[in-house]
Formats: structure tokens, sequence, C-alpha cells
């Protein structure tokens, strides 16, 4: 008999693991507080779609909190279940104890991905980091997660922070320093364009080198004229943070350079 899910959450988070969802789990019912966006995803995967938590069924099997994380506690305080249903929240920040005193059997199912509704991505190539508060409930989160996903690890609440943390260095801020060269490039009456080639080319590096070996430029060189030649051309945040990142790049290289 398939696992019964109901699903809190319409958002990027949300549609990814609906639509990531094999035949051995039914997607029975799905929340938001908007309830066009409900309407959308259920019409997805044909089940229910209501926008009031006093309508969210108390029969399932399993329950997936994928929201902000300031909502998720008022979407547990304000929900029942039987004692038999588990909990998940999907959140890299969240610790596991949002649930604690309110639930049984409870977790958390953390993509390490940078999802969206627009862009549906292959979810069995995403790592998937999964805690739960007892054996049986991790033996089922991670059940859960590999009908999902083929790279399934547990973690708890402080990795998953840490991860949190890496991810966005790695992926928002990074895609902050693109939103920075494109106005930069503005400014010159450039397309973004230009950049693709450089980018794809840093990104495939890191198939085969660390990020601090595949790291150019020069700041890693410790060409100070050049550097202080780029600030001269920049003003407010842009100048600040070029100097910012330059100086912890310039540090993170003087052995290398010293060699």
């Amino acid at each position: 008999m398939n696992r019964r899910v109901v699903i809190l959450g319409a958002g990027n988070v949300a549609t990814n693991f609906a639509l990531a969802l094999n035949d051995e789990y039914k997607i029975v019912q799905i929340y938001s507080r908007t309830l066009a966006n409900a309407l959308e995803l259920a019409e997805k995967v044909g089940c229910e779609a209501v926008n009031d938590l006093k309508m969210v069924l108390n029969d399932a099997d399993i329950y997936i909190i994928a929201v902000n994380d300031d909502a998720i506690a008022n979407i547990i305080d304000n929900t029942t279940t039987s004692n038999k249903a588990l909990w998940l929240h999907t959140s890299g920040s969240t610790p596991i104890e949002v649930f604690q005193g309110k639930r049984r059997y409870y977790g958390v199912c953390w993509p390490v991905q940078s999802l969206s509704k627009s862009n549906v991505v292959k979810m069995n190539d995403v790592h998937l980091f999964v805690e739960g508060n007892t054996d049986k409930a991790t033996h089922e989160i991670e059940k859960f997660a590999s009908a999902i996903s083929q790279n399934v690890h547990k973690a708890p609440s402080h990795d998953r922070l840490l991860l949190h943390v890496a991810s966005v260095f790695a992926c928002n801020f990074a895609n902050h320093m693109f939103a920075l060269s494109s106005e930069v490039l503005d400014e010159a009456g450039l397309s973004f364009d230009i950049m693709m080639p450089l980018i794809k080319t840093m990104v495939e590096k890191l198939d085969y080198l660390t990020p601090k070996e595949s790291q150019t430029g020069p700041a890693a060189r410790g060409d100070i004229k050049i550097i202080e030649k780029h600030l001269s051309s920049l003003t407010g945040d842009k100048r600040e943070i070029y100097k910012l990142l330059s100086h912890s790049i310039m540090r993170s290289n003087e052995k290398r350079r010293n060699k």
C-alpha cells in the first residue's frame, strides 16, 4: 500500500519534492496559504489543495513541511495528526528540536541544491541530508529520501547548519558576484554573456582541482598595482567587496606565492 503524503508548502522545494516522489508514495494533499499556489502544484500531482491549516488531513503517513524557516513552527503548532505519522521539514538551518514535545516521530530531509519551480531539477542527483529523532524515524526518513535521490547522508543539526553556510558561500554569494559583474559590464555597455565561457571553465576545473588550487587572478598573484587600479574604478559596496575579497584571497594564497 502506498504511503500517504501531505506536503505543506507549494514553493520551490515543495514542487521539486512533489514531482520527484515515485510510486511508493502517494501525495494526497498540498497546503499553501495561497490557494492558487496550492492548486497549481496539486494539479501536477493529482491531489487535493487547501489553504487553511484546519483543513490539513490528520490521517496521512508522512507530512513534509517545505516552507520558509520562520513559518515552520507555526505550521507545527496549528496542525495535529496521529502519533504514528512521520513529520519532516526541509530546512538546512532549522534544528530538529523545532518538533520536540509536539510530535512523536520527526526529522529533517534537506536538499543541498538551489531549487526553483520554473526549473525543476533531477532530484536523483541531489544530495539529501537527513536526521530523525529515533532510530525508527531515521530509518523511515532514509527510505523516503532514497525514493527521491541516490545521494542520502545522515547529518545532525549542527553539521547541517555548517553545510548550509558552505552552500551560501558556494551558491548565493557566488551568484551575487555574477550580479555585481553584470552591473560593472552594464556600465561599459557590455553583455554578461561575455563572462559565460570564463564561468564555465572555472566550474569545470573543480572536477580535478580543489577551489584553492584553481584560484587565479591578481589577488592570488599578489599583484598590488593591478588591485589598486581596479579599486580606483569602483565605488560603494563594489569597492569594499573587491577590497575584502582580494585581501582574503591574498592571505589564503600567501604560502603558495612564497614557494
